[in-house]
């Protein structure tokens, strides 16, 4: 079946935000935790949204280390202050086409929103789902926007940076493309999953689609 319905995650799909998340985790919990944090252990923490890797890290002063957490990003975010390049156009290919175009991140909602506004992109999107403190829901919203928009799933394409949405798409039984172009991708991980179609970059990825919306 022809795609028509494209979900796409944020961090590391949409725009280079990782390295933004781990600055901000770094400004927020370091003063707290009076030692420094590596890439890997902040990393290790994620799946689920802000608040879970607050309360893994900073599981004393969760409140105060999400407020300076949203602070820092926020006040980071220029220096990551644009979607890839290519990805306004495929957004814009996608909204002219009539495709449906859903935002599912394990992101919080403040923080997506933030980065929405910054990248001039919040109207692009006929939803947005955000994460869970608790754990990975990936697959629990990917399922909440198929049931509320009565989505068919042969008609609708994940699109994700990372193994856990090679694995959270096929849980839903839509199909995945894995996003290997931002820096922070691991190519040869994603290949390991043998994802439906994987991109290295956002102008092939553009293609893709021209093709199979017949353009």
């Amino acid at each position: 079946m022809p795609i028509k319905n494209i979900l796409f995650d944020l961090d590391g799909t949409i725009g280079n935000t990782l390295p933004l998340c781990i600055a901000a985790f770094r400004a927020a919990i370091e003063p707290f935790a009076e030692r420094s944090l590596s890439d890997e252990e902040i990393i290790a923490t994620f799946g689920p949204s802000e608040e879970g890797t607050i309360a893994a890290l900073l599981p004393d002063h969760q409140a105060e280390g999400l407020r300076r957490y949203l602070a820092s990003y926020e006040a980071l975010h220029p220096e990551w202050p644009a979607p890839f390049k290519g990805m306004l156009e495929v957004l814009d290919f996608l909204k002219a086409n009539r495709a449906f175009v859903g935002l599912v991140t394990g992101k919080g909602e403040v923080s997506a929103n933030m980065t929405l506004r910054r990248y001039g992109l919040s109207n692009f999107f006929d939803v947005v789902k955000t994460g869970a403190a608790t754990g990975p829901v990936k697959d629990v919203r990917i399922t909440e926007v198929l049931r509320e928009y009565s989505l068919q799933k042969d008609e609708t394409l994940y699109v994700g940076d990372v193994p856990s949405d090679i694995t959270a798409s096929r849980d839903c039984g839509i199909r995945i493309a894995a996003a290997a172009w931002a820096p922070t991708s691991d190519e040869e991980k994603l290949r390991a999953l043998s994802p439906d179609f994987l991109f290295t970059s956002v102008p092939q990825f553009l293609e893709f689609l021209k093709d199979e919306f017949g353009m």
